[in-house]
């Protein structure tokens, strides 16, 4: 703000305090007269806000009361600016028709003998000789507060005045030639922004006056003293709104705190704020929400890098249960509260989506961002686009390269602030860490602004990585609960001792008594080993394989069963056990696993992937809380969601056939020790003696590298890559996709990763490759010497294939289907649509039983035996493609398990992934027009699909983790809609719903919420669009 107007700001504030004082017992009468209280001052300046925002939707009304509400006192003494005014008003003006441009002028002089000179303020012959003179002829000319201007005399009223008047001067200046060519539209702005109390002039008539001012509206005008009473008085009679203070007041001061976090940041000022940039309401929800009151030293001297701080790309590393999601939610949080930008959430696995789905909810509705869920089928392209609400988009790594994808191709790469990912070693890990590898590729190339975060506990070559990412790295070996490493031989432990000399130091002799009958089932000693922590304590046993975990729970549960003492297990908790068996029958319509029937009395259960979704998350909830205390696992657990243990036992070196890797071995004992509850971690791995070395070098060798799969199976990744490059417009030459390459993770580890051929040349034979498949075309024959600038072009087919992210390999396949299923399409059941949407790449994971498909190949009704007739599918070659006969219906998964003889968790794998491809093919028919037909069947089937439940329970598995059992007890207790739980009590909802815990009401209730207001934004924004002036309508220029 400008020194004048500062000038009275200060004065106004000594004005506050002389009042104050004024008020004050010494001081003299005359002057607690003329002098209002600081309290009157206040209302004042209340009202005053008032009559600003109101002045535009209600005019003052004039007083037709006769009684002077004033009561004959205007508070003006007898030499005040007011009172002068008002007697030249009389002396000068006295009837109306003699007001022409000469009183005008006259009024101005003498304005400018007796006032002008002491306030330097410009009358209203200053506008009226703004309006006679032509537009080449006009000044502009500055209001500026007299430097022997009394302050201290004014009333604060005018004091606004003053300022306010001095603003619109100010706003005249402004250089804007089109605005002072067209009509006199400054003079309308200072019109516009003077207050309610201020004198409004007539127009005078002058030569560019389009009409002449008749006689009749040159009527009496009125006193200042009476305008000011009737501005006063409607500004008295307008009603308050009606708030909530307290409501307002933390409102006000969330903003407060955001305004400063985001001036702290924009200074690069290294002063954080309340808890690092944000408000404080973000600490007392991570204190409400997760108990979590102080972070950890490593998570404060991280958050506080200057490379953080510069919003430089970060790699860091910690142990497992270090604590790293928390700086990446800290980080998110800055981002999306002050910086005001979108964020992407990368995670590995569905499960994990939807965990912080659900934990991040709550923080979304209370601080005012989205919280949008991208897995499986779930996803909208291009995402809502906000205009004031910031989207936290949390992702799996496929639907997380879609969206960049949809980003880059609307514009919109830009407004994504940061890009987080978790687990970042899985880069290294096959076709879904090229994926990754594309991804962050794009964002690098496309968009300097976007930050990237990766974490990870198991990295080892970060050189190449942080060349990739440009990237600062921070590492600690922090743990929250020390982690001791013991290795079993027969009835021998040994702790894992870096400096002893074979890397293991003796630590006891396992005392427990055997009988002969019990050494041949448990020849391993894990009846030893697990009773010594459970109940009381909890453990994880990780299993070579899917059928080892069930028959190490079962033999673990026989042999408790026998023991007298250890039977006890059967009383720890036993109410709660039986609720998990019932809820297991909830939602499995009946149906409990024998082996989970039998093992959950002990506190014992199996995890793997043989499970379904709903059975997953149930035993999951009962491990967190206690109910169970026992998990016979694969190594998914280790990876998947977080489940601690005070003891991690590790069956085997082995995971199925293959020997342990140091990566996965970390994994697994990292899931030891849980914070907060216990004083330390332990970790047994169980070995034989041909085992040995093997192991000895399994502890003691570094982690194994990271390396690009971009360039692997018959370079699928980088032809993928280069489809989409073009298609996106991101790099269409040779020469830009050459470039393009060499910044890829793959391009950094050319020298090691290439030895027959250069990236040169693998760039040439895919885009060789894509242009023989008909995926691409180029422009012209180019020359030699033309190469590097020869342009490419995407074909129909090929954006199909990139827009539905569809293997290369099937696209063609996938089109001739397509194509096929046209000439004759069955829709009297979903069995056509199905086959065509079944998983190409599922098919080898499928080892059929040939009787069994032989059997319900003849049982297919006749519409459904035309289907097959149709595609061609003989009687012999049924089974390669009828699995998916196991969704065509709503059916159950465990009847549909039983039948095919194939574990309930595959079919509902296939379920998912038929889900997901239904999507992706949905995507590519959008692209291709002959195949229009298609795209409403696939919408609804893709629906049908992913929930394969009952119409009316789809709003409710809509939610983020309400699954069929749990829907049907919200839709049964009358909560039927997603208004219903967005409205819903969590009190109530535990007391409604069985087995329901305060946890997981609040997440259904915050989830809802969140998904509410996100179908609301997005209708509301929809108005927006389809209400605005298009930005290309045509503009007709004037002659």
């Amino acid at each position: 703000m400008d020194e004048g107007v500062s000038r009275i700001q200060r004065r106004v504030s000594v004005r506050k305090r002389n009042r104050a004082s004024a008020r004050s017992p010494g001081a003299s009468p005359a002057a607690r007269g003329s002098l209002r209280s600081a309290g009157e001052a206040e209302e004042e300046r209340t009202a005053g806000s008032r009559r600003r925002k109101t002045v535009g939707a209600r005019a003052a009304e004039p007083i037709d009361s006769e009684e002077d509400m004033f009561g004959g006192y205007d508070s003006f003494v007898e030499n005040s600016f007011l009172a002068q005014i008002d007697d030249l008003e009389q002396k000068y003006m006295p009837f109306p028709e003699h007001r022409n441009h000469a009183t005008d002028f006259a009024t101005e002089d003498l304005c400018s003998e007796s006032i002008k000179n002491k306030f330097s303020l410009p009358m209203e012959s200053n506008f009226t000789e703004n309006k006679t003179k032509s537009p080449s002829e006009s000044e502009d000319v500055p209001v500026e507060p007299s430097n022997d201007l009394s302050y201290n005399d004014m009333p604060s009223s005018q004091l606004l005045f003053f300022e306010n008047l001095w603003n619109s001067s100010k706003d005249l200046n402004a250089p804007s030639t089109k605005e002072r060519d067209t009509n006199s539209s400054s003079n309308n702005t200072v019109n516009e922004e003077l207050p309610p109390g201020h004198i409004e002039q007539p127009q005078k008539n002058d030569e560019f006056s389009p009409k002449v001012r008749t006689s009749s509206d040159m009527s009496r005008r009125e006193s200042i003293k009476d305008h000011l009473k009737s501005a006063m008085a409607g500004n008295a009679t307008v009603q308050a709104p009606m708030f909530s203070k307290s409501k307002q007041l933390k409102e006000t001061l969330l903003s407060e705190e955001i305004n400063v976090a985001m001036k702290t940041i924009e200074s690069s000022s290294y002063d954080l704020g309340p808890f690092y940039s944000l408000p404080s309401k973000v600490r007392d929800l991570y204190v409400q929400s997760r108990g979590i009151e102080k972070l950890y030293e490593w998570q404060h001297t991280c958050l506080t890098l200057s490379s953080v701080q510069e919003r430089k790309n970060l790699i860091y590393s910690l142990p497992t249960s270090g604590g790293k999601t928390l700086v990446a939610e800290i980080l998110m949080l800055q981002e999306l509260l002050c910086r005001r930008k979108d964020v992407l959430m990368i995670l590995p696995y569905v499960a994990i989506v939807q965990e912080k789905i659900s934990g991040l909810s709550s923080f979304g509705i209370e601080l005012g961002f989205f919280v949008e869920e991208y897995a499986g089928s779930k996803g909208r392209f291009p995402p809502t686009k906000r205009r004031e609400k910031k989207s936290l988009y949390i992702a799996t790594i496929e639907k997380g390269h879609s969206l960049v994808n949809s980003l880059i191709e609307t514009g919109r790469i830009g407004n994504l602030g940061l890009v987080v990912i978790d687990e970042l070693h899985m880069i290294g890990e096959g076709s879904r860490g090229a994926i990754l590898e594309m991804t962050l590729a794009k964002i690098l190339y496309t968009s300097k602004t976007t930050q990237i975060i990766g974490m990870s506990a198991t990295l080892n070559n970060v050189e190449d990585l942080q060349k990739f990412l440009q990237a600062e790295y921070f590492s600690s070996h922090f743990r929250p609960v020390e982690l001791k490493e013991y290795l079993k031989i027969n009835d021998t432990i040994y702790e894992v001792d870096s400096k002893a000399e074979n890397g293991m130091t003796f630590s006891r002799l396992l005392n427990f008594k055997y009988s002969d009958t019990l050494k041949k089932m448990d020849p391993d000693h894990l009846v030893a080993l697990v009773s010594e922590v459970i109940p009381n304590y909890s453990c994880l046993v990780f299993c070579p394989s899917k059928k080892n975990c069930e028959n190490v729970a079962e033999m673990l549960c026989k042999f408790l069963s026998k023991d007298f003492f250890l039977r006890a297990h059967l009383k720890h908790r036993e109410k709660e056990k039986r609720d998990v068996i019932k809820n297991l029958q909830n939602v499995s319509n009946g149906n409990v696993c024998p082996v989970l029937t039998h093992t959950i009395p002990y506190g014992i259960a199996y995890h793997h992937s043989g499970l379904t979704n709903e059975e997953r998350k149930l035993l999951e909830e009962a491990y967190s809380t206690g109910v169970l205390c026992l998990f016979t696992c694969t190594s998914t657990l280790a990876a998947g969601v977080n489940l601690p243990a005070r003891r991690v036992i590790l069956r085997a070196p082995y995971m199925a056939k293959e020997f342990l890797k140091r990566n996965q071995y970390k994994q697994m004992i990292g899931r030891a020790g849980r914070a907060g509850i216990d004083t330390i971690g332990e970790s047994i791995l169980i070995m034989q003696e041909k085992d040995k070395q093997q192991v000895l070098e399994l502890i003691s060798k570094p982690l194994e590298n990271c390396y690009s799969h971009l360039v692997q199976e018959f370079n699928k990744g980088v032809q993928s890559l280069f489809l989409s490059l073009i298609g996106l417009k991101i790099a269409t030459t040779l020469g830009d996709i050459y470039h393009f390459m060499n910044g890829t993770f793959f391009g950094v580890q050319q020298k090691i990763l290439l030895k027959d051929k250069s990236l040169w040349e693998i760039t040439v034979e895919s885009l060789r490759y894509l242009t023989e498949k008909g995926l691409l075309q180029r422009d012209t024959v180019c020359n030699s010497e033309e190469e590097l600038e020869c342009n490419f072009q995407i074909t129909k087919l090929g954006r199909a294939s990139f827009k539905g992210t569809i293997d290369l390999a099937y696209c063609n396949i996938l089109y001739r289907d397509l194509k096929k299923g046209l000439e004759g399409l069955v829709l009297e059941s979903l069995l056509h649509l199905i086959y065509l949407t079944t998983p190409y790449d599922m098919v080898s994971h499928c080892d059929p039983n040939w009787m069994i498909y032989f059997r319900q190949f003849n049982q297919l009704t006749p519409a459904e035996q035309n289907v097959a007739s149709l595609l061609g599918v003989s009687e012999s070659f049924i089974g390669k493609k009828a699995s998916g006969q196991a969704i065509r219906k709503d059916t159950n998964i465990w009847r549909v398990s039983e039948k095919f003889n194939m574990p309930r968790g595959y079919i509902q794998n296939l379920l998912a992934g038929a889900a997901s491809f239904s999507s992706c093919v949905l995507h590519f028919c959008e692209e291709l027009e002959e195949f229009w037909v298609y795209k409403a069947l696939l919408v609804e089937l893709t629906k049908k699909l992913t929930y394969c439940v009952k119409a009316e329970l789809i709003p409710l598995m809509e939610v983020t983790g309400v699954l069929e059992g749990r829907a049907k007890q919200l839709y049964n207790a009358g909560y039927r809609t997603l208004m219903h739980l967005a409205n819903a009590n969590p009190e109530v909802l535990i007391k409604t719903i069985d087995h329901l815990s305060r946890r997981q009401a609040k997440q259904i209730v915050s989830s809802a919420k969140m998904l509410l207001h996100e179908k609301a934004e997005a209708l509301q924004e929809e108005v927006e669009e389809l209400l605005r002036p298009p930005s290309d309508f045509p503009v007709v220029e004037k002659e």
